[in-house]
């Protein structure tokens, strides 16, 4: 009798025990968003044999898992990127329609956290002018502030300034960006006049002497870098004073030709420097050490200023995502230790993928070429002016999209809207003379377009915000960039290559598992969203993961 009263009095104590464990209050005490610039999720299975049990692998294998998740908009660059993760909806709704972009109010280039309101704070010669204002809807993190009253802190930190601003969002504590003038993290008065102690007290270290102090050496044997094309390779944009884009990279030697603090953002220790910065904000600001979940968000933009000049076949994005496994064990001891284990959640994404380089796929006999706006510009012109001798109807094409002069039109007694629906059947038809050109969209095609359309349409559809975008976008054939060099890649585009990205959850909340469902990034938000029992933010067009839920 003793003993069966003993076991069902464990067995009871256990019942207990897990009911407590999920109990509908229980919340992570720390929520921890990290976003890769530029990474495909074809870099987890590549360098997968590679990587340590504690970093890449312990997300993939003790967490959850999206093997199928995209961007489902163009442009694919880092601002809109960003935005969409937080807010779960995209450029359409929540306006970053890209990194810079034409402004047809000012007839000028705009920074997507452009700000003169507000000055930079830790340098006064930096750029810091900056702010979240230029996002239209809320983030996760902002629906956190909302729902805790404020008390919830949420930092952002990151070496790009968009990196660490718009995951942040509105209603932020803070948001520190890398200054490559001083080597140090700054701010900007719209979240403070002054660095906090913790802030000086890590700037004061200068570890960014000691970065560039070193070489960049990769981290294993040369030769077992066999996932990667040959060091030695013509695709590949060299550092000013080095002769080959090939190791050992002697950093020392370099700096001074090389934009000086500026060079760390093209090594991977600029990634060593932020994982500092990330534990310097956790213990600075004692996240995850109370009864309200706070918020940390954190930009790794080392492979996006290593991608671009080298491209994706390179030893050199190799050995940065295996120093880059490191720093994520390295963050996940820190919180197993800081905040306890099952008491944090961790989403890991990406803010783009990345094309390989044209001229590599061009001398592989594979699809691809270079396109230039500067070209189409003045062709458009040429052929514009056989129709109307004169006018000028072009004023600006970048990112995809051509901005008409409509002074053009209102300035001529003679013009109407027939007019402004000829000129622009006239530009999409040449548009489909030339070679590169896929297709175009007329801003009526598109404001009329159905926001959950299907295939390239509906990515352009969802990338076009009716204010700030375009008269007509239109879309390269897959391959193509408007880059000219034959050295190096860029992203932007609705092609799988640029939109397939990684999506991984580890933690409170989250079951082990994966799934081969097709996802947006854009159900990221939402699914935090329901994890932390908020509201999803304000214009969140994504939905929760079910699968993770079921």
């Amino acid at each position: 009798m003793r003993r069966s009263s003993i076991f069902i009095l464990s067995m009871l104590l256990c019942h207990v025990l897990f009911a407590q464990q999920q109990k509908p209050d229980a919340k992570p005490k720390l929520v921890v968003g990290i976003v890769v610039d530029q990474m495909r999720q074809e870099y987890l299975y590549r360098f997968y044999d590679k990587f340590n049990q504690g970093g890449f692998k312990r997300l993939m294998n003790d967490g959850f898992m999206l093997k199928n998740g995209h961007y489902n908009y163009a442009p694919t660059v880092t601002g809109p990127g960003h935005a969409s993760v937080y807010t779960g909806t995209t450029p359409a709704m929540h306006g970053i329609i890209g990194n810079e972009y034409y402004d047809k109010v000012s007839k000028d280039f705009v920074n997507c956290v452009e700000d003169s309101l507000f000055k930079p704070v830790g340098n006064d010669a930096a750029n810091g002018r900056l702010s979240p204002s230029r996002m239209l809807t809320s983030t996760v993190t902002d629906e956190l502030k909302l729902f805790t009253q404020k008390h919830a802190k949420v930092i952002g930190v990151s070496i790009k300034d968009r990196g660490a601003i718009l995951p942040a969002g509105h209603m932020a504590d803070a948001a520190y960006w890398y200054d490559s003038k001083s080597g140090k993290f700054i701010s900007s008065t719209y979240y403070m006049t002054k660095l906090p102690d913790w802030v000086n007290k890590f700037n004061a270290q200068n570890l960014v002497e000691k970065y560039l102090s070193q070489d960049w050496q990769t981290l294993l044997p040369i030769e077992q870098y066999t996932e990667s094309g040959p060091d030695d390779s013509p695709y590949e944009r060299k550092f000013s004073g080095k002769d080959r884009a090939t190791f050992p990279y002697k950093l020392s030697q370099l700096k001074s030709k090389n934009d000086s603090y500026g060079l760390l953002t093209a090594t991977p220790f600029s990634n060593d420097y932020l994982t500092q910065m990330t534990f310097a904000a956790l213990t600075g600001e004692q996240m995850g050490k109370d009864g309200i979940t706070d918020f940390l968000c954190v930009s790794f933009s080392a492979p996006d200023a290593i991608g671009h000049s080298v491209g994706p076949n390179a030893v050199e994005v190799e050995d940065t995502y295996l120093r880059l496994d490191k720093n994520i064990e390295e963050i996940l001891k820190k919180l197993d230790v800081e905040v306890g284990q099952g008491n944090y959640t961790v989403f890991l994404t990406a803010d783009h993928a990345v094309a390989d380089v044209p001229q590599f796929l061009t001398d592989n006999k594979m699809p691809s070429g270079y396109f230039s706006n500067a070209y189409l510009k003045a062709k458009l012109d040429e052929f514009l002016a056989t129709y109307y001798p004169g006018k000028s109807f072009i004023e600006n094409i970048s990112n995809h999209q051509i901005f008409l002069n409509h002074d053009a039109f209102s300035q001529d007694p003679r013009a109407s809207g027939m007019d402004m629906y000829l000129i622009t059947e006239l530009i999409g038809k040449y548009l489909m003379s030339m070679e590169g050109v896929a297709n175009y969209y007329t801003e009526a095609t598109l404001r009329q377009g159905n926001y959950g359309e299907d295939g390239i349409k509906g990515k352009v559809i969802r990338g076009y915000h009716p204010k700030r975008s375009g008269d007509i976008a239109f879309i390269l054939e897959s391959g193509w960039t408007e880059s000219g060099s034959i050295q190096g890649t860029t992203h932007g585009s609705p092609y799988s290559y640029d939109t397939h990205v990684p999506i991984l959850f580890y933690g409170h909340g989250v079951k082990k598992g994966s799934s081969t469902r097709l996802h947006s990034i854009t159900d990221i938000a939402p699914t935090i969203s329901t994890i932390l029992r908020i509201k999803f933010p304000s214009g969140s067009t994504g939905q929760p993961v079910a699968e993770m839920f079921e």
